[in-house]
């Protein structure tokens, strides 16, 4: 539906070629064939050449011209003015002012009304000032003056809220004014700098902590609480009071807006846990954390003497081990402790006394080997421990998980070595414990107290023969048969002929030149590891998979269309795949040719890409297909209905090249499950005759 009414002073605010795609809900090609059909089509105003920016209220007003469907929202027109006042680097101090300007607004909101009338030299003055009396629960609210240009952006903010409050809209979910305005500017200022706040915990990963640790009606504390995803997580599953720490100021600043508007009983405090401790004085029922990883300036020199070392003085290269420590010091005797680790600290050689410490007293009482989804490109394992009361016997288990193929199962392996422990499963000596899911194991705390202490999930599932990997085989074994029985079925019938007729030739460049094809590529540095797009990448070409990347809404992505040709640039194997699928970004590597379907048919041009690649890697000793420019592939001057003749015949190799690299994938598993499965006496020979 159209927009509402455009919000005063919005001359200010720009967009990119991606936001109008995104607000009128089309492909950025769409925006591009706009600009391209449609003369009086909003000029730049601003950016560069490969991308540009338009005036948000020329843009709206051409929209509504010509009938386009729409929908701008609040959040929007803030966002837009925010990234219109200030740079990438200040954008954090914007977001995180706006943030605790919502708090105030909702604390004092006749105060705000009466300053709204001031002039904005005024408001400027007065409002940092007002502000910080209101707030000292907010870390780094400003107490200077604020920037005029954030004024009018203020002021946007306020109409927003208001404006929510005023029709219902917030209300209809249960949500507070300015929470959902201020999750919308968090995740957009996420979205810019992706790069700093790789780290962000996933919501997923956030949900399970809290479900292990059982938060309701507890006091939670997060340690390095980043932007607050932890304590919110705990809040939502009922924690009655919280307390965060964060290093940087701008991340604690959100992170104590975003839960203040969540109605939270909450101390957040901007400084460094390790150093600077600002809970010394305080004990948690339970401790959640996803610390910074690998950090080398953790304050060895400093803190050698610590009495929060009560494991052992960690390692100047295991700061991990000085998070585990200090999350222990902070939470009640028999309290929870849930963390993240690099997967290598659990067998790093420097780290094992600290680990053997830790079993022999019983506060390590799980590790949980995470997928790369819930945590980032590198995925993590979940620590879980206990901090020992003086009556409590040390447990003989701990458990292990590996939930990389599916993070579902970490929540019922828990419950059930719970529940096995109750029952006085934990002594029996056969190094199980209950009913537990097959990718988990509880292993002798004693079997592990051996020169390595290494308590990584994989290795001890494996020795145990309980790796979810060997119930595979039979399945695996069925449809390799049923592949290797469809393979003649997919053998295209070709015939030949004696002598290659004469064709006229034209090349794709040419074709680009004539409009019949259209050649894209992504932005300079995609990334393919964070975010939320789906990203099709050069590796998913190759496979013939979906996509498999993860990137973020930047400026210049590429949107890929059912019947777009993709052909990778840099692979050593010959590939060009026709996109059956529409809706992922183009990844790095990648061309892109988007044909005109009345001229061309999209298999007849695939075919000729592949096969000039191979033409190229048989002529050349190194195959390097990098150096081959695409552009100059000829393609046979035909007929559209010939082109689809040989298209057809194209595809269906394709298909049947897919499923002899799916059956030769299925034989090689088959034989790596066989082989292991002999090995551990999960898989048994054939009996004797």
């Amino acid at each position: 539906m159209p927009s509402e009414t455009t919000m005063s002073g919005d001359t200010g605010a720009t967009v990119a070629a991606h936001d109008i795609a995104r607000l009128a809900d089309v492909g950025r090609a769409a925006v591009s064939n706009w600009r391209r059909r449609f003369t009086d089509f909003p000029e730049p105003v601003g950016g560069s050449s490969a991308s540009p920016l338009y005036s948000l209220a020329e843009v709206e007003a051409w929209l509504t011209r010509h009938g386009k469907q729409f929908r701008l929202l609040p959040g929007d027109r803030v966002w837009q003015q925010v990234r219109g006042a200030v740079d990438d680097l200040a954008l954090g101090e914007l977001v995180g002012t706006l943030g605790a300007f919502l708090v105030f607004l909702r604390r004092e909101p006749a105060c705000w009304k009466r300053l709204s009338t001031e002039p904005d030299e005024t408001l400027a003055e007065r409002l940092p000032e007002m502000m910080a009396s209101v707030l000292p629960d907010v870390p780094g609210t400003p107490v200077t003056r604020l920037d005029t240009g954030w004024v009018g952006v203020v002021r946007h903010v306020a109409e927003a809220a208001e404006s929510a409050q005023t029709d219902g809209s917030a209300q209809t979910d249960g949500t507070q004014p300015g929470r959902e305005l201020l999750e919308f500017l968090c995740n957009r200022y996420l979205q810019v700098h992706a790069r700093r706040h790789a780290a962000v915990t996933s919501t997923q990963l956030a949900e399970l902590m809290v479900e292990l640790a059982d938060v309701r009606g507890s006091v939670v504390l997060d340690p390095a609480c980043g932007i607050g995803t932890l304590l919110i997580a705990a809040h939502d599953a009922g924690a009655t009071r919280l307390g965060g720490q964060e290093l940087d100021s701008v991340s604690a600043r959100l992170a104590a807006a975003r839960l203040l508007l969540h109605d939270s009983a909450v101390r957040v405090v901007a400084a460094d846990s390790l150093r600077a401790d600002a809970f010394a004085d305080e004990l948690a029922d339970v401790v959640l954390c996803d610390p910074p990883f690998n950090e080398r300036s953790w304050g060895y020199d400093d803190l050698v003497s610590d009495p929060r070392w009560a494991y052992g003085l960690p390692p100047r290269g295991e700061p991990e081990l000085a998070w585990t420590q200090h999350c222990l010091a902070r939470v009640k005797p028999g309290g929870w402790v849930l963390l993240t680790m690099p997967a290598s600290v659990a067998n790093r050689r420097a780290g094992r006394r600290i680990r053997a410490n830790l079993l022999r007293t019983g506060a390590l009482r799980a590790v949980i080997s995470l997928p790369s989804a819930a945590t980032g490109p590198v995925p993590p394992d979940l620590w879980v421990l206990r901090r020992p009361a003086d009556t409590d016997p040390a447990p003989s288990r701990i458990l292990l998980v590996d939930a990389v193929a599916d993070l579902s199962v970490a929540g019922p392996a828990w419950r059930a070595f719970l529940a096995a422990e109750a029952a006085g499963a934990g002594s029996t000596g056969d190094g199980t414990a209950g009913d537990l899911p097959p990718s988990s194991t509880a292993v002798r705390v004693i079997d592990l107290l051996d020169d390595e202490v290494d308590v990584s999930p994989a290795r001890h599932l494996h020795a145990a023969g309980r790796d979810a990997q060997a119930g595979k085989l039979q399945p695996v074994r069925a449809k390799l048969l049923s592949a290797l029985a469809a393979l003649p079925e997919r053998l295209p019938e070709l015939s030949t002929c004696d002598r290659a007729p004469t064709r006229s030739t034209t090349t794709v460049a040419e074709l680009v030149k004539a409009g019949i094809v259209t050649l894209h590529q992504a932005p300079l540095k995609t990334r393919i590891d964070e975010g939320e797009l789906p990203v099709l990448t050069a590796q998913d070409v190759l496979a013939g998979q979906p996509p498999s990347g993860r990137t973020v809404d930047v400026p210049g992505l590429v949107t890929v269309e059912a019947g777009d040709v993709v052909v990778p640039a840099g692979l050593r194997e010959p590939v060009a795949r026709v996109v059956t699928a529409a809706g992922a970004v183009l990844g790095p590597q990648l061309f892109l040719f988007r044909v005109d379907p009345e001229r061309m048919d999209p298999y007849f041009l695939a075919g000729f890409l592949r096969a000039a690649q191979q033409q190229a890697a048989s002529s050349r000793t190194s195959s390097v297909l990098a150096r081959t420019d695409v552009r100059r592939t000829p393609v046979p001057r035909l007929p559209l209905a010939e082109q689809q003749r040989y298209g057809e015949a194209f595809r269906q190799l394709t298909v049947f090249s897919d499923v002899m690299r799916e059956t030769t994938a299925l034989a090689d598993t088959l034989t790596r499950l066989s082989f292991n499965g002999l090995a551990d006496g999960s898989v048994q020979p054939p009996p004797a005759d």
